[in-house]
């Protein structure tokens, strides 16, 4: 028993220590040696049930110190006693540890030798269990390993099996790390870094690939930060103040496609005032383009967090379809609206779905896909809108996080979707991280958090189709269901010979 505390304690330390591999700290190597630490204490476990309990203080200390800013989203904004957000927080993190938990379970279930376990078993059955988290009560992919890979050679695999095969190709890494631990006197060291000299050689040549090709001419793009305290965002005394903030920023910029963020209009579109609606698009049409201006949207079917456009383009529309629980819908509401409705004070908290079949915003001269705050952490969802779309915008608001990591998470999310889709992505934010991001993932500009201002570049639309914009997760699937397939075949021929 004291074993296993002990065990426990260093499990919650490195997965304490992942998080700086995540932006904005962006070490990528920590994460590669905090799982080599779980790896190594799951191949010291006894018993299934003691793996699951490494795997969920590896996972507390993972969510405990990556999502803190949730704290401050429910004490600071949403008016939540801080005892009780505390408590909320820590449940949080409880819950989605639960995950790891069941990879340690499993992984523990599964028969293999020492070798095959740590090498396949592990990283796929890891992997497997980062995709669940994906579909689970709507999913939440955040600190999925291989974001705290868009600016490693492992990012290369990105456009070819998405965020989940670049978390295998470091899974697998950190599996390897322990095989060849100690190196001397070792006799499988050498096969373990002729491995990893493989996968990282591998993962730097792929990202050297230019997966699709460039659609018509560059063009200026402007992206507006407001810069609107989330304590004031949706308060009416302050709504005059916003919207003088985002017409005189707009109507600075000389762009062909201006972007301002989610709800940077806080309220209804009929209510936006027509005159201002009127000056940002004959402002529009004098450079020759257009604005996209988020704002909310009400029709028979309910409220909508959505996005509209002005300009030169006839006035089109898209409503936000992967919602946030609880954040903005109430799941189980007779059981929990009390939370929302009665503990916390969020605005708009139980919007209608956008539907899945939206037309994309024929704006600039290209065909956008727009994506609202969250939604752009669904890899699989973003693929739906191409080949057809040529540019990714992101619109979204993180005010709600404060000075926390979150902000800047997000934003190293969004560096994967470019990867994978093989096309810009364009982020206007509240608060920041305001950001240009190329077809390759790198970062090409962006503005500093928690400043008013406007961000103006190049953009470029993109044409063409990525391996992962074709297949999606269905090859990182079949690939995880290989490599268990593998073990327990090398397991079952071994038994054999036994007998």
């Amino acid at each position: 028993m004291g074993l296993l505390k002990n065990n426990f304690v260093w499990a919650m330390l490195a997965g304490i220590s992942c998080v700086f591999g995540f932006a904005p700290f962006g070490i990528f190597p920590i994460p590669l040696l905090a799982l080599s630490a779980l790896f190594a204490l799951w191949q010291r476990a006894d018993t299934p049930r003691n793996a699951a309990w490494l795997g969920f203080a590896f996972g507390l200390g993972l969510f405990c110190a990556g999502i803190g800013g949730i704290y401050v989203a429910m004490h600071e904004y949403g008016d939540m006693p801080w005892l009780l957000a505390l408590l909320a927080t820590l449940l949080f993190a409880a819950f989605w540890a639960l995950i790891p938990a069941l990879a340690g379970y499993i992984q523990a279930r599964i028969p293999a030798t020492t070798g095959l376990r740590i090498a396949l078993v592990m990283p796929s059955v890891w992997v497997l269990t980062e995709w669940f988290r994906g579909l689970l009560v709507t999913g939440f992919p955040w600190l999925v390993v291989g974001y705290a890979h868009s600016d490693s050679p492992l990012a290369g695999y990105a456009p070819v099996l998405g965020v989940y095969g670049v978390s295998l190709a470091s899974a697998i890494s950190s599996g390897l790390i322990v095989f060849a631990w100690p190196v001397r006197k070792n006799k499988r060291a050498g096969l373990a870094l002729l491995g990893l000299l493989l996968i990282w050689s591998t993962g730097s040549w792929l990202r050297s690939i230019a997966w699709t090709q460039p659609h018509g001419e560059p063009f200026s793009v402007a992206l507006v930060q407001g810069n609107i305290p989330q304590n004031l965002k949706f308060e009416e005394a302050a709504l005059v103040g916003t919207l003088e903030t985002y017409r005189r920023l707009v109507t600075q910029s000389e762009a062909r496609l201006t972007i301002l963020p989610e709800t940077a209009f806080p309220l209804l579109r009929h209510e936006v005032p027509p005159a201002l609606v009127e000056q940002l698009r004959a402002h529009a049409r004098q450079n020759g383009g257009d604005i996209l201006i988020g704002s909310f949207e009400r029709d028979r079917g309910g409220y909508y967090n959505s996005v509209f456009t002005a300009g030169t383009a006839d006035e089109q529309h898209y409503r936000k379809q992967h919602l946030v629980p609880f954040g903005e819908f109430i799941p189980l509401r007779p059981l929990l609206g009390w939370l929302i409705n009665g503990v916390l004070n969020i605005p708009m908290g139980d919007l209608a779905r956008g539907g899945t079949q939206q037309a994309l915003l024929d704006i600039a001269g290209q065909h956008v896909a727009v994506n609202i705050c969250y939604e752009d952490v669904f890899g699989e969802e973003i693929i739906l809108a191409l080949p057809e779309a040529t540019l990714l915008v992101n619109v979204t608001n993180d005010a709600w996080y404060g000075n926390s990591p979150i902000s800047a998470q997000h934003n190293q999310i969004a560096q994967l979707r470019a990867q994978e889709t093989g096309r810009m992505l364009l982020r206007a934010t509240n608060t920041g991280v305001t950001s240009i991001i190329g077809a390759d993932g790198r970062i090409r500009q962006q503005l500093p958090q928690h400043q008013e201002a406007v961000l103006p570049g190049i953009a470029q639309g993109y044409g063409g189709i990525t391996p992962y914009v074709r297949w999606g997760n269905t090859s990182i699937l079949l690939l995880l269901g290989l490599m268990l397939s593998v073990a327990l075949l090398s397991e079952w021929r071994v038994a054999s010979k036994r007998h």
